[in-house]
């Protein structure tokens, strides 16, 4: 038993030594079709590269100008809700940290509209607007990267070739090993 072991573990090993130092044989590629690779690759890079840097400038290298706006629009969602709860954020953290304080002095400094809540009622908005300032951050980092991924999926999308000329043949066949017949379908790109 501990003989088969050792020889199902020799096998192993040595199959594992041939297939390693074997060298590995792929199709080869003539150097018009290593050329596009990289040129698609490089597209797409550039792309992704410029729109990360500087949102909608992958879109305008694309040649895609009509994203653009879409781009901004999509941005200035999380930006704008980030300014609107970073008001209040500051408004609310103000307003609680003289009611604890119980600073009167300063009490006419406080936002009229937070002046008729309790103490809990503000501590729970501030932590509310911090939350969706957060939120917000995180919405802007999202809709940032939809933009990278856009500009990426149409940099790859740039060099298909897309045209009309789709053709399908139908022949008969006879199929002479297995004395049938069949019919053969032919899509032509």
């Amino acid at each position: 038993m501990n003989r088969c072991v050792h020889r199902i573990e020799l096998v192993f090993f040595l199959t594992i030594v041939v297939f390693c130092s074997t060298p590995i044989f792929a199709q080869s590629t003539s150097t018009t079709s290593s050329d596009t690779t990289k040129k698609v690759r490089t597209i797409a890079a550039k792309a992704a590269i410029r729109s990360a840097i500087l949102p909608g400038l992958g879109q305008v290298y694309n040649k895609k100008y009509w994203k653009v706006p879409l781009v901004y629009g999509l941005l200035a969602i999380p930006v704008s809700t980030f300014n609107y709860n970073s008001k209040w954020y500051t408004k609310t953290r103000y307003a609680y940290t003289l009611r604890m304080t119980l600073d009167t002095a300063n009490y006419k400094n406080i936002a009229p509209e937070l002046k008729p809540l309790s103490n809990d009622a503000l501590k729970s908005y501030r932590n509310g607007f911090r939350k969706n300032m957060d939120f917000s951050v995180l919405g802007l980092l999202l809709a940032w990267g939809l933009n990278v991924v856009d500009a990426t999926v149409d940099g790859h999308l740039r060099t298909f070739n897309i045209t009309d000329d789709l053709s399908m043949s139908l022949t008969p066949r006879i199929q002479t090993l297995q004395k049938g017949m069949g019919l053969t379908a032919t899509l032509h790109f």
